[in-house]
């Protein structure tokens, strides 16, 4: 059974909690504390699977509180629960905080919040990469791209302007996008892009994320087996192609975003294997060329799990829309999530092994064809590679 604690200094919404949640009640294990101290001896008897704290409390406050959680028991799920005037207070808490949900909450919104963080759990079984995605509070960022940001920022450079930079970079993308598509700003829909989601949040936020939370990192290349050039190289033309072959099965405006983006963070897990367990995942390459194994085989072998469930992982807790979570989970193996047609994770699946084949021959090697076929696809492939070769054109001629 979950185990859930919410924590607030006002008794009326504890009791509240409790009247909205009692539909749960044989599927969730609840306990609720008046305090940050309060809750924290709770967890010292037996951890919780997710944390729902305030953020203005007396005393401790929910930053604290879910700064000390996640140093001491990194695998639990944190959510912060604010007042939308509490911005100030959400930025500090942005670190140490998975997922912004807005005072008030309805039932809906906070069981769909904390039952599918919680179905995350089942999608990555090793326990010591769950602790190591939880306690991921920012990614490392390309450096050329996070000076050119730091940069704009400092002489007051356009929104739109600092959007652009952002959205070419895959750590700083997936934290805009986790901000910006909480609960917090109680948008209708989900934000897929960046340079939208910078506009929405706005100069000073963007500002304060920069230079006063820090959480875009300029990153310190001390791991050989993480090119991050050559990822976010890689991530922007699977990003583009997979928008071109979405555009070219007429999918919707949301399906072609979704499919932008999720191109774009499909290899989000490598930053977190290659920043969080270096030496792990520089031996990952070595038992590939030992043993002639592909690098999901390897990273399986290594570590016991792959750079795509864990890239998924965490944007799941983040809180990213679900197509772009499952298009990140399964573009290595697009079968095993089921499905019967063309989706966000079909055009990141076959833009990912088209831009790897390089456009090399009608059938890459990495393309699942007994997926396609399912869906009814399997022609279509030699097309998308057309395009990609297209969009190389476009771009040499650019």
């Amino acid at each position: 059974m979950m185990r859930v604690v919410f924590v607030d200094d006002e008794e009326n919404i504890l009791s509240g909690l409790k009247r909205m949640l009692r539909v749960k009640r044989r599927e969730w294990d609840m306990a609720f504390a008046q305090s940050a101290d309060a809750a924290l001896e709770m967890m010292a008897v037996e951890p919780f699977h997710v944390i729902v704290s305030d953020m203005r409390m007396p005393g401790k406050d929910g930053v604290a509180l879910l700064t000390e959680v996640m140093e001491k028991y990194p695998d639990t799920i944190r959510i912060a629960l604010s007042g939308h005037a509490d911005m100030e207070m959400i930025l500090e808490s942005v670190r140490a905080t998975h997922q912004y949900l807005a005072k008030p909450c309805d039932a809906e919104t906070l069981i769909a919040t904390i039952d599918g963080a919680r179905k995350l759990q089942d999608m990555l079984r090793n326990e010591k990469l769950k602790k190591l995605v939880s306690r991921m509070d920012r990614l490392p960022s390309l450096p050329s791209l996070y000076l050119e940001v730091m940069s704009e920022i400092r002489e007051g450079g356009s929104l739109a302007k600092i959007g652009k930079i952002i959205a070419k970079d895959v750590a700083m993308t997936a934290k805009v996008l986790q901000l910006v598509n909480s609960a917090y700003f109680g948008l209708r829909r989900h934000i897929e892009s960046p340079a939208q989601a910078a506009t929405l949040l706005g100069l000073d936020v963007i500002r304060s994320l920069v230079l006063s939370t820090k959480v875009f990192s300029n990153f310190e290349q001390k791991n050989p087996a993480l090119d991050l050039q050559a990822l976010w190289s890689h991530s922007s033309k699977v990003g583009s192609l997979a928008k071109e072959i979405a555009i070219a099965e007429e999918a919707s405006g949301k399906v072609r975003d979704n499919a932008l983006m999720a191109g774009m963070l499909h290899g989000v897990g490598k930053l977190v294997l290659g920043a969080g367990l270096p030496e792990e995942y520089r031996k990952v390459a070595e038992v590939m060329k030992e043993k002639g194994l592909t690098e999901a085989e390897a990273e399986r072998e290594v570590l016991g799990s792959n750079q795509a469930e864990v890239g998924a992982y965490l944007l799941g807790m983040w809180g990213l829309p679900n197509p772009i979570v499952e298009a990140v989970a399964y573009h290595q193996r697009p079968g095993a999530a089921g499905g019967d047609r063309f989706s966000v994770l079909t055009a990141v699946h076959a833009a990912d092994a088209i831009v790897r084949a390089n456009g090399a021959g009608d059938v890459p090697p990495d393309v699942d064809m007994e997926y396609l076929a399912r869906l009814g696809l399997e022609s279509r492939v030699a097309q998308w590679t057309t395009l990609w070769q297209e969009l190389n054109t476009r771009k040499e001629v650019a």
